[in-house]
Formats: C-alpha cells, structure tokens, sequence
C-alpha cells in the first residue's frame, strides 16, 4: 500500500528547496504555504486512492492493439479522467496559456506522488509537459490557440517522437522525411521507435510532436525540424475532423511499466505544421528534453520511495530468526536485524537526496523564470544548468538501487512476482536509459557544463557547499560537527575532480572515461550538501520547538547516515576518475 509521504515533501520544499522564496519574484501570486498543502493532499489522495490500485493490475494486463487502436489496463480511462477533472496537467504552467499559474517545483512534488503511485500511467502525463513547453516557447500565436488549451486541462495529450531504429541517441542520423503541401502544412514520411504513449484510449486526441528533416535540410542534426501532428486534424472551430495518417503498428515487449504503451508509430504523408523554424528542430527538440530528464529523475524518486514503503512494511510483518538484544524466543521482525535496518536506512537517506536534488533544480528553473533582477536570473539559471544532468542521471541510479535494495530486503519473497517487489526494479530500470542516456547525461556534464561561464556553475555549486559545511562546524548540536568533517573533504574531493575534468590539454577519451563516474561524484557531493541543508534546518526547528521533534531528529540522522557511508567513499572515488582511458580494456581484454 502506497500513501504520499507529504511531511518528507513538504520538508524537502520548504526547508531545503526554500519554496517560499519564490513569493519574493513577484512570479506566482496566487501561492501560499496553505495552497501548496492542498494541492500536496489533494495529489495524494489522487495518487494514493486511484492510481496505486492500479498499479499492479496494470503490469500484470499490460496494453493491447488492434487495428491500430491501444487499450490501456482496466482502470486507466477512468483514472486519466479523474486527472483531467482535477486540473492536473496545468499546474506548473502560466495562467495566461490555461494553466494553474504555480512553480515547476510544484508540479514536481505533485508529479512525484502520481508517479510513485503508477509510474505507467503517470508516463503520459509527463510526456505532454514537454509537449507544452515546446508549444510555448516556440509554437506560433495560431497553434497555442488550437492546441494549448486542451493540453493544459488534460483533455488532450502529446508524445515526443525523436527515436528511429537506426538513430537511437544518434539524432542526426534519423531519416523521417517533410515535404511541404503548399499551404502550409506539411507531408510527413516515416517511422518512430519507443514513442511513450504514442497512442492510448484515455484523451480524445493526441498531439504528436515529431522531429523530421524537410527537402533542402543538411546532414546531420542541423537539419532538423519539428513538427506537429494530431491524431485527428482540428477544424477551425476546435472540433475534431479526421484521422491523420498517422498509427501505432506496434507494441513494444519490455522489462516493466506494461501498463504504458510504448509504441511503433508510422506516418505515411501524415499533415503536420512545423514548429518554430525549419531546422530549429533541435532547439525546440531540448526544450522538450530538457523537461523530460526533470520529470524523469522525479520518476527516480517516485519509484524509489514505492519501493521503500513496500520494504519498510514488509520488514515491519515479517519475522524471522532473533535480533541482537532481543527478548524472548519468539522470531522477531526483520526490521529490528541490523543488516535490514541498515539497508532500509540507506534507501531512505538516498530517496530524501535524490529529492532534494530534483527540487532544486525545478525551484532553480523558477527563479530562472522569474526572478526581477537580470544577474539573480542568471545564477538559477546556471544552477539549473549544473544540476539536470545531476538529477536525471543520479537520481534514476538511486531508482534502480533503491528498489534493488526492495527486493534484497524481502529475501527470497522479492524474487517471486506476487510480492509486487520486483515489479518496482522492472519499472525503474529503464529510467537511467531514456530520455537521454546516463552516459548523455555524464558527458553532457563534463562536456559542456563544467565550461560554462568560464567555469562559474561549480565554483558557485561548492561555494554553497562550504557555507554549508561551516554552518554545520559552528552548530550547537554536536551532530552536525560530525556533518561537516565528511561533507569538507567531499568538497574537496568534487574540486580536485573538477580541475582535473577541466585541466588545459585534458584529452577528451580520457575525459569521457570518466565522465560516468564523475557524474555520480558530484551527485554523491550534492546530495550529502543538500542532506546537510535540511539537517541545518532541522536543527532550528529542534532549538525553536517547532513541529515534532522525532521527526527532525530523524533528518539529521539520515543526513549523518549518508554522511558516513556515502560522503566518505568520495575521496577515494577521485582516483578512479582520473584513471581515465588508460584503465579501458584494449580488444584482446574485451575477448574481440
């Protein structure tokens, strides 16, 4: 049974993502601490009461097609419905387009509970995001009118169409074909692979944004364009006309999230309208993206915190052998061995972690969005820079560990199917794959951000850092001394590992050999800094007497548990890195 952990999000928004900071940009009028409890409720009870059922059902039905038509698992429908109903999809998105006008970050609390709920189900939702943010930044004043609308209450939905069979993350090379029609549409050829929610029973249209190359476009990624192609064209009065040329031939087979169908989409002169210029595909192509890896380091932790619950009662019921300093002969429950306990408390530390770290990215973008002044502006939005590739490629590790750990805390029971245990590994395993690799997301760090500004987005990363660090060396509780002796020499470690990614003359293969192991450094580092942050906040609420003291005791122990098992394996991590190519296997080692 899942039940949304509110008072961890509500702490993790307000104490370490410092929510109520953006009342002061002017850029969301309407929020409050007593709206943004309601709606985190009101998400609950959405997620906890319709989608979680569902979510089992739907793995073990998975989805069906016939004649081009996808059936989604029974329930499906009628709980998208209910989304809709609640003015879900709108949340994070401007008033003056449809939308409910409040922060991103927001609207990942709220998509974390759904997708912890029913991952398969909450894909669909999270693919029209990125649908709607293209369309604003780059759609003409005709198409947000048409589209924006209906995207926005969830009576639509979208799919992001990029990937080919012979062009995974190789966009450059896809081969989808647009020829104009004279009137300004467009004929659209070809075929897509892995397209999430791509076709689907539950909204009455669906709005295809597809990445295609158009007559005179060069080679390569610079000559690509998006377009838009609904399901069914739309008559000038927003009725719904016929049926584009556009199907699912396919449903994919895979590991997990059965219940959201992945499909096989062919266009055959499918009329669509191009978004944006021609050959800014690309451009708007990262808008989408960009949206997508957020959303799906959210997923990280959404399916990370149901593999959690799931253990925690498990470890609670089960009872089995006899528990150090344990009285009577009766077994006792799991919970109570030090090694379950130990694992228990690692997969909390890294989910409240993995959180944190995806909060202060979308609260980043925020700012980013709406901060009055030009230079504050400019520092969210290099922190929002930094921290995406941090949040969708940590963060979904931290899914697949976390719900691993899920199945090692049920023993044998984990391995069998009827637990539900495993479903979780299954469904996240495929979050470190989409929506651009972990490998993209590590080389998109230290290709491309490390650089940036002349190096400013790290330099301003562990300069928060050591503030931190000091604010915990002068505390009073003696705790966060303890903090600050394993985050210090983080700090340093992330540093050196930093000087040594951006050295002058660093070879680029040796650079990229360790760019997935640098990655995690950094998101190790900026977890245990975040965990520090709240347990700083933490300590204010236990000298103020504010809230329940049991409950921030228990953030300053998990961010000492991380501490001590995560923070001080960082310095030892630095030498891996730096290995670079030179540990790589040649082919004789790789057997080729």
């Amino acid at each position: 049974m899942y039940r949304a952990p509110i008072e961890d999000i509500r702490f993790t928004l307000e104490e370490i993502a410092v929510i109520d900071g953006l009342k002061a940009t002017g850029g969301f009028p309407e929020l409050s601490s007593d709206l943004a409890a309601a709606i985190l409720e009101e998400a609950a009870k959405l997620s906890n009461d319709v989608l979680a059922p569902l979510n089992r059902s739907g793995d073990l039905e998975g989805c069906k097609l016939a004649d081009g038509a996808v059936t989604t698992p029974a329930g499906f429908k009628a709980a998208y419905a209910k989304f809709v109903e609640g003015g879900w999809q709108g949340l994070q998105f401007p008033a003056e387009y449809g939308g409910m006008g409040l922060p991103r970050v927001l609207g990942a609390a709220v998509m974390e509970t759904l997708q912890s709920a029913n991952m398969s189900f909450s894909l669909g939702p999270m693919l029209t995001f990125g649908a709607i943010e293209a369309l604003i930044a780059k759609g003409s004043d005709a198409q947000k009118a048409m589209y924006l609308p209906r995207l926005m209450t969830g009576e639509w939905s979208a799919s992001m169409q990029l990937t080919e069979p012979q062009a995974g993350s190789d966009v450059g090379a896809l081969r989808t074909k647009a020829e104009p029609n004279g009137d300004g549409s467009w004929a659209i050829s070809g075929q897509k692979i892995f397209i999430t929610w791509g076709e689907h029973d539950c909204a009455e249209n669906i709005v295809h944004t597809v990445l295609a190359r158009t007559p005179d476009g060069p080679a390569g990624t610079k000559g690509i364009s998006l377009f838009l192609i609904p399901k069914f064209l739309v008559n000038e009065d927003g009725s719904l006309g016929d049926r584009n040329s556009i199907q699912a031939i396919g449903l994919e087979h895979k590991l997990g999230i059965h219940g959201s169908p992945t499909c096989v989409m062919e266009m055959d002169k499918a009329t669509g309208w191009l978004v944006g210029e021609e050959f800014g595909g690309m451009a708007a192509m990262f808008i989408m993206m960009n949206a997508a890896r957020l959303a799906v380091g959210v997923q990280g932790v959404g399916i990370a915190e149901r593999a959690y619950q799931q253990a925690l009662n498990y470890a609670t019921d089960r009872k089995q052998g006899r528990a150090p300093g344990g009285e009577g002969d009766a077994p006792h429950a799991i919970i109570h061995h030090p090694d379950v306990r130990q694992m228990l408390t690692t997969m909390k530390a890294k989910i409240e972690a993995a959180r944190a770290i995806c909060y202060n990215c979308a609260v980043s973008a925020d700012e980013a969005a709406c901060e009055p002044d030009e230079e504050d502006r400019a520092y969210s939005k290099r922190r929002e820079e930094l921290l995406t590739p941090i949040a969708k490629a940590w963060a979904t590790d931290v899914g697949v560990e976390v719900t691993s750990l899920g199945i090692q805390v049920h023993g044998g029971m984990g391995f069998i199917e009827e637990t539900g245990a495993a479903q979780h590994y299954r469904d996240a395993r495929i979050t470190p794959i989409y929506e651009g690799t972990n490998g993209i997301q590590a080389i998109d760090l230290v290709g491309r951000k490390l650089s940036m500004n002349g190096g400013a987005l790290m330099r301003e990363l562990l300069e928060d850092i050591r503030q931190t660090s000091d604010d915990c060396a002068t505390s009073s509780n003696p705790e966060l001394p303890k903090l600050a002796k394993r985050l210090a020499p983080a700090a340093d470690a992330l540093e050196a590992a930093t000087a040594w990614m951006t050295a002058a003359g660093r070879d680029r293969e040796s650079m990229l050999a360790g760019a997935t192991a640098f990655l995690k450094l950094t998101g190790d580092v900026t977890g245990g800094w975040l965990l520090c942050v709240g347990a700083v906040s933490a300590q204010r609420r236990l000298k103020n007497g504010e809230g329940d003291p049991a409950f921030a005791h228990g953030k300053i122990t998990l961010a000492r548990h991380f501490a001590e098992t995560v923070l001080t394996t960082v310095p030892a991590a630095l030498a891996g890195i730096q290995a670079g190519a030179d540990v790589l296997a040649d082919d004789a080692a790789l057997g080729l």
